[in-house]
């Protein structure tokens, strides 16, 4: 869609806005669902079975049907360069060629769902795996909806719609929501007995299949209304943008494709370690709330412009935009990680101990949180520079370093999980991340004749050092809060939480104020100027 065609373009900072406000909504009812989940069935069969029969279907769907996923890249990328009559066959073609792809997928794990569960629950007890086997029947179909969600969600960002991509995933969360409400309702207190579990599984999934499918019905609606593409079949496949689309989202597919086997991996690993698989789901999305925002925040407003910054002679332009999506990502994921790792047991109390949640559960699902506040900055680093690729037509590369770093996973997990137990898992994958960040580093400095790098480093060495600060500091809060105040009670938890990390917050301010790093400085006064303004 070219420039001319479209209303003049919404400053970063008016998208930013947009898209924190949704994401927020969304990831609110994440977590809401996860506590749900928590409060009903802690890490017992229901919650660990959903861990693994969630995996292919949810990766799915939040590796191709997610935002910033390839299948979204991939579209953006190519309408973000052309008119936007051109928009609707194109949709269309490639939602006739991703759908047939993915109805096989489907079926296949359908018939395979035994297997699937066998090799990858190889530890699972035989009530968990039958559970476990259920639910990714229900489930499979997701793999169909999780191509058709990523398409949409490509076609609406190249027209510049950007709340109904970050606020839709809610939907997902709702169904789900209700489901454990009605079992609730039903049963009372009695839904978090062994008895249970299977129906508690069930509904999970049927849940979580609902969602997917509505969130694809709400973003079909508005695709319909703006001309953006119907569910026609067209068979175009030879056209130029078509091919320019596959060129780039293969790759990529294949590439986001092979993170489910390092989860495999994981899982395998973890099968031996009683509520690990339920601990990493728990864990994770108290990263992913902060995460997905501010990753929606700096990646959607920014997927465009590198697509339009794409040929040679915006390079250097393109260099600049690579430089503020580092930064943006180091002042917002480091001192996060640092608090996430000062303040994860009080975190884990205060959002999960409550009815099957225990404090046995809490001590694990802490140390989780702790190996992943680690690898917060790295994961989303990593993805500033996949969409760099992306932008530039090149899907290749990506899939290369992910093919390598299969192998380099599963190695990392066997050395690590022995020392570690379950947190060695999840540090084994911050380490795949560091090892991605350095090769996309080296393969863009050669395609894009040589980047700054040392005058990046530098910035981001300062404000690392300022997140551990901040997070010692943080720490320090927490344990004179908890000798005055104490740590029992809700009211007394959140004070304590709450002081503890707004002096965190305050320190790392202060030391990232006095870096004067141009592109944050700007960022926070277009920000201050857009609330004052509203």
């Amino acid at each position: 869609m070219t420039q001319e065609e479209e209303k003049p373009s919404r400053s970063f900072v008016g998208i930013a806005g947009i898209v924190a406000a949704a994401t927020l909504l969304s990831k609110v009812f994440g977590l809401i669902r996860q506590q749900a989940i928590a409060a009903a069935f802690g890490v017992g069969a229901a919650a660990t079975a959903y861990s693994y029969a969630y995996i292919i279907p949810g990766f799915l769907l939040i590796l191709l049907g997610g935002v910033n996923g390839p299948l979204h890249s991939a579209i953006v990328s190519v309408l973000a360069k052309r008119k936007r009559e051109e928009a609707a066959p194109l949709v269309e073609t490639v939602t006739t060629l991703v759908s047939g792809l993915l109805l096989v997928v489907t079926v296949a794990q359908i018939f395979l769902a035994e297997p699937i569960i066998s090799i990858i629950g190889s530890g699972l007890e035989p009530t968990t795996r039958v559970i476990a086997i259920r639910q990714l029947q229900i489930m499979a179909p997701m793999a169909l909806f999780s191509g058709l969600i990523g398409i949409a969600f490509g076609t609406l960002n190249a027209a510049n719609q950007y709340w109904l991509l970050s606020i839709s995933p809610l939907l997902s969360s709702t169904t789900v929501i209700a489901g454990i409400g009605i079992l609730a309702l039903q049963y009372g207190k009695d839904i978090i007995n062994p008895e249970y579990a299977l129906m508690g599984g069930m509904i999970l999934a049927w849940g979580t299949l609902a969602g997917a499918i509505l969130q694809w019905g709400v973003q079909l609606i508005v695709q319909w209304r703006l001309g953006l593409g119907s569910l026609k079949l067209k068979f175009d496949f030879q056209s130029p943008a078509v091919q320019e689309v596959i060129k780039i989202m293969t790759p990529a597919t294949v590439s986001s494709g092979m993170m489910p086997i390092n989860v495999v991996t994981d899982l395998y690993f973890a099968s031996p370690i009683k509520g690990a698989a339920a601990g990493f789901n728990y864990a994770n999305l108290l990263v992913q709330t902060p995460l997905g925002i501010i990753s929606n925040i700096i990646l959607l407003p920014l997927l465009p412009i590198f697509a339009k910054l794409a040929e040679p002679e915006n390079w250097p332009d393109l260099k600049l935009r690579i430089r503020q999506g580092l930064l943006l990502t180091s002042v917002t994921m480091l001192p996060l990680g640092a608090l996430m790792i000062a303040l994860s047991e009080p975190i884990v109390q205060l959002i999960y101990q409550r009815g099957a949640f225990k404090q046995e559960a809490t001590e694990l699902v802490s140390s989780l949180l702790i190996a992943y506040g680690i690898g917060m900055f790295v994961y989303l680093c990593r993805d500033v520079l996949i969409r760099v690729f992306y932008a530039l037509g090149d899907g290749q590369t990506p899939f290369r370093i992910s093919t390598f770093n299969i192998l380099l996973n599963a190695g990392l997990d066997f050395i690590l999980v022995k020392p570690f137990g379950a947190p060695g898992l999840v540090l084994a994958t911050v380490s795949v991340n560091c090892s991605s960040i350095l090769m996309l580093l080296w393969f863009l400095n050669r395609k894009l004749n040589s980047l700054p790098l040392w005058e990046w480093s530098l910035p981001i060495l300062g404000l690392t050092a300022g997140s551990v600060v901040a997070g010692v500091a943080s720490y320090g809060t927490l344990v004179a809060c908890e000798q005055l105040f104490g740590n029992k009670g809700l009211v007394i938890l959140i004070v304590d939480l709450c002081l503890s990390g707004a002096v965190g917050i305050f320190v790392f301010a202060v030391i990232a104020g006095m870096m004067r790093i141009p592109e944050v400085n700007s960022f926070v006064v277009k920000t201050r100027q857009k609330f004052l303004k509203r």
